[in-house]
């Protein structure tokens, strides 16, 4: 190793992402012949593209001849801004000192503990995670310096973060806390009296709040609550503390658009915008437009939705047991031991599943919350979802 190579301790201290460990879990293995592949390992939506985007996009092409603001052009920004307030009943927010536009969540999810950490404390400071959890939310607190704290969300809590499990001392040296509501993977659902309990934590102890709400239009039922409108509710109106991010990749089946936004307090959105003017990743303007398009219309929404509950219903009739999700389009099985399941259902069943413990890490006890499951995505339809729960009920580890 160069001596240059050396200097990167973080990095070092970070695992392999989930999916570079699953090819390393398959390496060798050959899935059974004579059936077709079903991969349920990535959360990616294999829904039609909506019928506006080419129409869209070749309707301002001209756009990639231009340099794309950073923060969104403002027609975009303010789309979002209309949606939020007709999703969530917000009196109002300012599509220009209060929304940003984003290349997905990811990046922003990533880049944002950039923002809210402070590299240099004495002390490195905490940012907390739901554990199981999306792996960027890792990445991004270790890259900027923070130590990483894993609220464990276990069926014991209803997979719920655990905010009984933070110690004083750790609440004390939080600099934020990542949120995932709808959660990939287990499929929880934050409600009002959890958020409201999480918002007056954050004005006792002064930390931030950051809540991944990319899942937001994929529920079993009734649409989740969001942090925002949680804190209109509360007269929160300037959402002191509290930064939102959502995405047209689950809502509207587009995850090759990367388009997100950031919303919230509008000075931590100043700051975050001054980061970002820095990092440079913008959206290019036809795909802003395509992106507005998007979030002005909820026909191809609803026609996903459907899908997705006729998916979940189809698997879990099959599947036989509890389990069924409140929100997001994954199911999260326990099946004893993750990884030699997904290991047999590749061999026997043909199935690609992502083991739990791949997107857990160990908590404060020392437990890998994630470890007896797997994650399937039921992102093909309701037939293969029930094929899919047939194959993985005849799996024996």
């Amino acid at each position: 190793m160069t001596k240059a190579l050396s200097r990167q301790p973080r990095l070092d201290a970070l695992g392999d992402y989930p999916f570079t460990r699953l090819r390393r879990l398959f390496g060798g293995l050959a899935p059974s012949p004579g059936l077709t592949p079903i991969d349920a390992g990535a959360g990616e939506p294999r829904r039609p593209q909506p019928e506006f985007v080419a129409a869209t996009l070749g309707q301002y092409l001209a756009g990639f001849s231009h340099y794309p603001p950073t923060a969104g052009a403002m027609f975009l920004r303010e789309a979002i801004a209309g949606w939020l307030v007709r999703r969530y009943g917000l009196p109002a927010i300012d599509p220009a000192t209060q929304v940003l536009a984003a290349n997905g969540t990811r990046e922003a999810l990533f880049a944002v503990a950039h923002a809210l950490v402070n590299p240099d404390a004495i002390e490195p400071p905490y940012v907390l995670m739901p554990n199981p959890m999306y792996q960027i939310y890792l990445g991004g607190a270790v890259l900027a310096g923070a130590r990483p704290w894993a609220l464990p969300c276990t069926a014991d809590t209803g997979f719920a973060p655990d905010l009984d499990a933070v110690p004083e001392r750790v609440w004390e040296r939080t600099a934020f806390i990542y949120v995932c509501s709808p959660s990939n993977p287990t499929g929880w659902v934050a409600d009002a009296a959890w958020y409201r309990r999480l918002l007056a934590l954050a004005e006792r102890h002064d930390f931030y709040i950051v809540a991944d709400e990319c899942y937001s239009e994929i529920y079993r039922t009734s649409p989740p609550v969001g942090l925002l409108e949680v804190c209109a509710q509360s007269g929160r109106g300037d959402f002191a503390r509290c930064l939102v991010m959502n995405s047209l990749s689950k809502r509207s089946a587009l995850p090759g658009l990367r388009s997100g936004f950031i919303a919230g307090d509008a000075r931590l959105i100043a700051r975050f915008a001054k980061l970002r003017s820095y990092t440079g990743p913008a959206t290019p303007l036809p795909l802003q437009h395509v992106a507005a398009a998007a979030w002005n219309d909820e026909s191809h929404v609803a026609t996903n939705l459907a899908s997705y509950r006729a998916s979940l219903d189809a698997f879990f009739t099959e599947w036989g047991k509890d389990g069924v999700p409140a929100g997001t389009f994954f199911a999260w099985l326990d099946v004893g031991d993750g990884e030699a399941f997904a290991r047999a259902a590749y061999t026997e069943q043909a199935v690609t599943v992502l083991p739990g413990a791949y997107l857990a890490i160990e908590d404060a006890s020392g437990e890998n919350p994630g470890r007896r499951y797997v994650r399937a995505a039921l992102v093909d339809g309701p037939e293969a979802a029930a094929e899919l729960a047939k194959r993985l009920g005849q799996v024996r580890i």
